[in-house]
């Protein structure tokens, strides 16, 4: 292979880097149980972990996109997927206490560089089709991570189930990043001058900019990662003394969860679904809270795999339909920027179990998540309104 590559690899090693970007992620979630555990870590600290990945996630979101922008993407995302990779490394070797938050630092600052500038690089490769495709392969390392992760952990003996899994998540960021290095830059910043006949029409240079990008693609970025964390936290943390060893819970809910956001990415992808979807996105999210608030403290199985389904729907559409907004409506020269915005104001839903555990307890388990829902109900009126009242979503 020439060091130039063709545009079909370079897109394939852009699509592998950001599967990796989510699995180093995400596959931490199956591994919560095992620390407690093992290393007889507090909840706090464990939930802190989380926290301190967002403090490294979110600068790195919006630094990414902005010198995606002015030196390219590949460097950018190069270097995210190598920090990566040595935060999973770090862990690998030190997982306890610091270094637990350390690593987590790490993976975020990675990780934000690479969904960023990876983002934005696919776009530039192959326009709405790549950013439809970038957000499909995100979604499957978010997916297959914490699955692997957490069977991994069931399986192998206790002195194994943490190193191998922050090993394997470390050898494919560091595969990617080298399978990258081996295909060259080709076409990174060149534009894909034709589309699929079923992707969304791009809008013209004279109608595009920052405030119509953010204000299409915000509404909908809020219930992103507010329908994963629902899921994947709250509603499998209600349900979690049905079973009897829960570190298999989480690869559950994250197969609920991002299975149906992948499905409804690709179908959506494949019928050339429009704007409108993302109507149905806030609208199934504003399902999914409702169900999770009529649930309370101990919702049902039923309840609990319906939720998880409705709620990955909802964060497929929502995630897909955003960064199309994106795609169409910034302007070229800061469009790695407002990727980053959108994904910052996607990222925030990492918050929602947080602010949950904090209210106090005569607040209740249900209400809250019913005012979530109520919320969500708004941003689908919104989204319905610049639908049908604006030129905003306009597809050509």
């Amino acid at each position: 292979m020439t060091r130039q590559g063709t545009q079909r690899y370079v897109f394939t090693a852009v699509a592998l880097l950001l599967l990796s970007a989510g699995w180093a992620a995400n596959h931490f979630t199956s591994l919560l149980g095992v620390l407690r555990e093992q290393e007889n870590l507090s909840g706090v600290l464990v939930n802190g972990a989380f926290g301190i990945y967002a403090l490294g996630l979110l600068p790195s979101l919006l630094g990414g996109g902005a010198l995606a922008d002015r030196v390219g993407a590949r460097r950018v995302v190069l270097s995210g997927g190598i920090i990566a990779a040595v935060g999973n490394l770090s862990l690998l070797f030190w997982h306890g206490g610091g270094g637990l938050l350390l690593g987590r630092f790490i993976v975020g600052l990675g990780v934000g560089l690479v969904v960023s500038a990876g983002t934005a690089w696919a776009g530039r490769l192959r326009g709405a089709s790549g950013v439809t495709l970038a957000g499909i392969f995100l979604t499957s390392g978010f997916a297959s991570g914490p699955i692997v992760s957490g069977l991994l952990a069931y399986v192998l003996p206790p002195e194994w189930a943490l190193p191998v899994p922050f090993a394997v998540s470390s050898l494919l960021s560091f595969a990617a990043v080298g399978l990258a290095l081996l295909i060259g830059d080709g076409a990174e910043e060149k534009e894909q001058g034709g589309r699929k006949a079923n992707a969304p029409a791009i809008r013209p240079p004279e109608n595009r900019s920052v405030g119509r990008a953010l204000a299409a693609s915000l509404p909908i970025a809020l219930w992103v990662f507010s329908c994963v964390t629902t899921g994947m936290v709250i509603l499998a943390g209600r349900v979690a003394d049905r079973f009897d060893n829960g570190v298999l819970l989480p690869g559950l809910a994250a197969f609920l969860v991002f299975s149906a956001g992948l499905g409804v990415q690709m179908l959506s992808r494949n019928r050339g679904w429009g704007p409108g979807a993302g109507v149905v996105g806030a609208g199934l999210a504003t399902v999914g809270f409702a169900l999770a608030g009529v649930g309370g403290q101990a919702p049902p199985l039923w309840l609990f795999v319906v939720g998880c389904l409705l709620l990955g729907l909802a964060y497929g559409l929502c995630l897909q339909q955003g960064l199309l907004d994106v795609e169409r409506l910034a302007p070229r020269e800061s469009h790695g920027a407002v990727v980053g915005v959108f994904y910052v104001f996607t990222y925030l839903g990492f918050a929602l179990p947080v602010t949950l555990e904090a209210l106090p307890a005569s607040v209740g388990a249900g209400l809250p998540l019913l005012v979530v829902a109520a919320v969500a109900a708004v941003c689908t009126v919104v989204r319905g309104v610049q639908l049908t009242r604006t030129d905003l979503l306009r597809r050509s």
